[in-house]
């Protein structure tokens, strides 16, 4: 039975690329369909719709120096989790990834340069494309960048947070978005107020249109500063205004104890009335989450409380935790030194561990969720080199 073609081109947008490429020698319109720039936006705009299938980690290094990055899929989703060995092994020798959205990552070439150098990649169609560092960044090699990255329907966007003045202790920051149809950096007229502590800022959440980051919990202010507990600042792209959020009261106590760690992430399904914010802390190895049930007026509501101990880990001895994050909206992923799990934090999976795979890093790591789409990087992309050492800052320098 033969299909139209505008029937085949609507089933296939739906399927990964890895899936779409594997039909491609069964038929000469099929093999069109991954070089069809309409396909490829076609398929990464359904992809948006849908949950990441699988997750890069790499060791949380100093991200001028080389770390072998590895790709998993999470559970029930191995079919639709692919990128070639070659391609991941060109990164692994030569970039370190610092964000993903919708099938792009955004990276950092290994250098030992002085300049800071970026580059936008599609690792499933082994694509990649340098885009211009802002001019004050230029000589910030050795910087800790505070770097993101969100794709949106038809643009990609990379925004950098800077000190006024390169004064580490303002805590107002200069914030330029990179926007990729016009390829230039905007400077937003209105400063970040990041406010008096330190924020973690590679670890951004999107929501309503704002992004998010949560501050650290070192007690380095007295009691009475309006600092002195941790907290979550937003930042809102259209407006230039920041808002500060507390955190709930119960994950206020004893968060300056040096086992304590928070993170903000993702809550719910992509697109539904319940998504959300939620916190994760980990405090003397207990996992405790709390969902973010009404913005407007900063209402938490506690989710899970749960040791380490009791989750059910497969390893022998108390493992610890190096990392975690929430994927999907409703996975609490996390490290231990050896192993990757996943415990389900709603509906049918709640409270359920899931090993997901074994790891060869033995020190704290880095996640980066990430979706197998056809998303084209842009104007002028190229093939993925053997390494990217010496090849960015040329191509970047003809784009500025």
């Amino acid at each position: 039975m033969a299909f139209p073609n505008d029937m085949l081109f609507e089933i296939f947008s739906w399927l990964p690329a890895k899936a779409i490429y594997k039909f491609t020698s069964c038929s000469k319109l099929l093999s069109k369909f991954p070089e069809e720039t309409c396909f490829a936006l076609k398929q990464a705009q359904n992809a948006l719709s849908r949950d990441d299938t699988c997750f890069f980690i790499q060791p949380d290094i100093n991200r001028r120096f080389i770390g072998q990055i590895e790709l998993h899929p999470l559970p029930e989703k191995e079919l639709s989790c692919g990128v070639s060995k070659d391609a991941l092994s060109i990164l692994s020798r030569s970039a370190n990834i610092i964000a993903s959205s919708n099938g792009l990552i955004l990276c950092r070439p290994i250098s030992h340069g002085n300049q800071v150098e970026l580059f936008i990649s599609n690792p499933a169609t082994q694509c990649w494309l340098p885009i211009p560092t802002p001019e004050d960044l230029q000589q910030s090699a050795n910087a800790d960048l505070k770097i993101g990255f969100k794709c949106d329907l038809e643009d990609y966007k990379v925004f950098v947070f800077d000190h006024n003045n390169y004064d580490e202790w303002h805590s107002d920051l200069d914030c330029k978005v990179y926007l990729s149809k016009e390829g230039v950096w905007k400077a937003m007229e209105k400063s970040f107020l990041s406010r008096g502590r330190n924020l973690i800022f590679d670890k951004p959440v999107y929501h309503n249109g704002v992004i998010h980051f949560i501050s650290d919990c070192f007690p380095y202010y007295i009691k009475t500063s309006p600092y002195f507990r941790p907290y979550i600042m937003s930042y809102n792209f259209s407006s230039g205004e920041s808002r500060m959020m507390r955190v709930p009261k119960e994950a206020r106590r004893g968060s300056h104890d040096y086992s304590c760690k928070m993170g903000i992430f993702k809550w719910g399904k992509v697109n539904s009335p319940s998504e959300s914010i939620c916190l994760v802390r980990l405090r003397k190895v207990v996992f405790t989450v709390w969902a973010l049930i009404n913005y407007e007026s900063g209402l938490w509501k506690r989710i899970l409380k749960v040791r380490v101990k009791a989750m059910g880990l497969t390893e022998k001895k108390d493992p610890i935790v190096t990392e975690f994050v929430v994927l999907n909206g409703e996975l609490l992923v996390f490290a231990t030194q050896k192993k990757v799990y996943g415990y389900g934090l709603s509906d049918e999976k709640y409270m359920r561990i899931e090993e997901i795979c074994e790891h060869g890093f033995e020190s704290k790591v880095r996640f980066t969720s990430y979706s197998n789409t056809l998303r084209p990087c842009g104007t002028g992309v190229r093939a993925l080199p053997l390494s990217f050492q010496g090849k960015c800052c040329g191509q970047v320098q003809s784009l500025i």
